[in-house]
């Protein structure tokens, strides 16, 4: 017996931030959890198009707002939300779309916002074409204590003390 999807928990990160190889190590499409190798940072380093970004405070709210509102339009529940430097955390009730729908729709519409912001600021030189990462983590949350958690995890355990 299947148990309902309550919601995803959803993850991804900034453009260069955590790459194939790093020393915290990462995890494989389809392949979980990998081990670090410095020469693969490498190699995934030399292959990046653009710098590496972090999210200022400005557009971390940006993110955050655009999120929100795509909620609101969408009628979807957003359980918690936590855009930080370089990721993201969503917990997310979106039933009648795919994570990975979700996810894309979220970044498409962050990305477009982002954009803006920058094509508008008097001091930018380029507009950024990479903003995130391919890809992201996604989690489904059948059961409630499970939901209680990603949240707290989210909202929470992001600036506690490790």
């Amino acid at each position: 017996m299947n148990e309902a999807t309550l919601a995803y928990f959803l993850t991804w990160t900034t453009y260069g931030t955590w790459l194939p190889g790093d020393e915290r190590g990462w995890v494989k499409w389809h392949g979980g959890f990998q081990q670090p190798s410095e020469s693969l940072r490498q190699y995934s380093t030399a292959k990046m198009v653009e710098s590496a970004i972090t999210l200022d405070p400005q557009q971390r709210e940006l993110v955050d707002a655009t999120i929100r509102r795509h909620c609101e339009i969408r009628h979807w529940s957003m359980h918690a939300l936590n855009v930080r430097t370089n990721h993201v955390h969503v917990v997310v009730t979106a039933n009648e779309y795919a994570p990975d729908t979700v996810v894309e729709q979220f970044k498409a519409w962050s990305t477009r916002k982002l954009k803006g912001q920058s094509a508008s600021g008097a001091d930018s030189v380029e507009i950024r074409k990479h903003w995130w990462t391919e890809g992201s983590s996604r989690k489904f949350i059948h059961r409630e204590a499970d939901l209680a958690a990603a949240v707290e995890y989210v909202l929470e355990a992001q600036d506690r003390p490790r």
